[in-house]
């Protein structure tokens, strides 16, 4: 038995294919999953997709949307993606420095939300560049 994971955009399928396990990030908290997990549709917000493949694991920076489980199938469908080794790290760590400074200077309710944002986005996007061990 196998464990199929697909993730797509409205525009693309960014993965489809067998995994022996992910750990995703939802609003609550992290879930693993692995075969035979109980059913379940949740939210995923700006967070973390890990997967674990070949005993490696691979890392993704979701960018909200929502996963459904069940059936030993998991859909992942998101707003935006990214995988980890797809991402710049210089560019990242300097988009997280300039998102960190204008959290700082934000004026105004709707200025402070998109800082704050922007700043989410970032610190996802450098999380998904390190992949555990």
């Amino acid at each position: 038995m196998t464990l199929n994971l697909s993730v797509l955009t409205p525009n693309r399928i960014v993965w489809d294919s067998e995994v022996e396990e992910i750990v995703l990030s939802i609003n609550s908290g992290q879930i693993g999953i692995l075969l035979n997990h109980t059913p379940i549709s949740t939210a995923v917000d700006i967070r973390i997709l890990q997967i674990r493949l070949n005993n490696q694991w691979l890392m993704m920076a979701l960018m909200g949307g929502f996963p459904r489980i069940g059936n030993n199938e998991i859909t992942v469908l998101v707003n935006d993606v990214e995988k980890g080794s797809d991402i710049d790290p210089q560019e990242a760590q300097q988009t997280l420095e300039i998102a960190e400074a204008n959290v700082k200077k934000g004026k105004g309710r709707r200025q402070k939300i998109e800082a704050n944002l922007a700043l989410r986005l970032a610190r996802t996007r450098v999380e998904a560049i390190n992949p555990i061990s």
